[in-house]
């Protein structure tokens, strides 16, 4: 099937391939809701991306990660998240879908009503659970359930291997795909929470080979469990630019300069899973002004950071894009 990136690498087609587990280019549409003054703001709506049971950034790595599982020959893949893990479930509904198992090593973050129905979702999936508590304890248990579940396929939390990050490729060229039919003005900056690193990755080197080369990538931190500073996510996206090369891809010299990713981590409060007041007003704010819903843990806190930039004047000159990356649908 035609991709983006296939349309760019065509020597990719053989050698690098996607299930279509959901439909795009996503919507991408003003915010005038949220910026009365200053620079515009623009949504990317990438939480209707998925076509079952769940949508959001994760499904998009999916598509890229699933098909390697098949080609494979496993038949589970072990994976890591919190106890409300959206990438866990979307691996559960969407392996499911092609014979896969999952297991899942979760460890603890707050328990609310969201969480809750997660992990009722998540064993309604049929996905083996594993409750380590912790950051220590799941790396002392890999050993065990690699073994008990007979060398599954390794992923880590959120999907972010240099073959998840290629779904937020695809998602950049299909950015660039939509300034070049007008659907939205060249974005000066993009801002995404940071999960677990692969979207943001992505984005970074996707824009650089779509050659949006003015436009800053803004993470903004909300995990305190994994290492997601400068050198980590710039490594990641190198190791996709190593990946697509590997497959045939002719990939030009493709720099990623310290200055076009930022990321900030004000905006994180307690930790991990911990709603945060400014997030909390973000929310309200986003679903009276534009009848846009977000959650409290990813996209409130990706949305107090914008706003706050905006209104202090530290965004780049020009439109901001707002990438939604959320997209539970029960």
């Amino acid at each position: 099937m035609t991709t983006y990136l296939h349309e760019r690498f065509p020597e990719l087609r053989d050698t690098l391939h996607r299930a279509q587990l959901g439909d795009g280019p996503t919507l991408v549409r003003p915010l005038p809701g949220l910026s009365a003054s200053g620079p515009s703001l623009w949504l990317k709506d990438d939480g209707v991306y998925g076509n079952g049971g769940w949508g959001g950034n994760k499904v998009r790595k999916l598509e890229w990660l699933l098909p390697d599982v098949k080609r494979s020959g496993r038949q589970t893949i072990l994976t890591f998240g919190g106890l409300g893990t959206n990438w866990g479930l979307a691996t559960a509904r969407y392996g499911r879908d092609l014979g896969l198992r999952t297991a899942l090593a979760l460890i603890d973050q707050p328990v609310d009503e969201h969480v809750a129905a997660q992990l009722e979702r998540l064993r309604a999936c049929g996905a083996d659970i594993y409750f380590t508590h912790n950051k220590f304890r799941t790396v002392a248990a890999v050993p065990y359930l690699y073994l008990r579940h007979r060398r599954p396929y390794l992923l880590p939390a959120g999907g972010s291997a240099p073959l998840g990050v290629v779904g937020y490729v695809e998602a950049a060229l299909e950015i660039a795909a939509q300034v070049e039919t007008g659907a939205l003005p060249a974005p000066a900056s993009v801002v995404v929470a940071v999960g677990s690193g692969g979207t943001v990755a992505g984005l970074h080197l996707g824009l650089a080979l779509a050659g949006l080369t003015s436009t800053r990538v803004i993470g903004v931190v909300v995990n305190d469990t994994l290492r997601l500073d400068h050198r980590s996510i710039t490594s990641l996206a190198e190791r996709a630019a190593r990946l697509l090369q590997s497959r045939g891809a002719r990939v030009p010299a493709t720099p990623l300069p310290a200055d076009r990713l930022l990321l900030v981590r004000d905006w994180l409060g307690q930790g991990y899973g911990h709603p945060t007041a400014e997030g909390t007003r973000a929310l309200r704010l986003a679903h009276d002004a534009e009848h846009l819903d977000l959650e409290p843990v990813y996209t409130a806190k990706a949305m107090a950071a914008l706003l706050e930039l905006h209104s202090s004047g530290r965004l780049p000159d020009g439109p901001a894009l707002y990438l939604h990356t959320n997209g539970p649908r029960g």
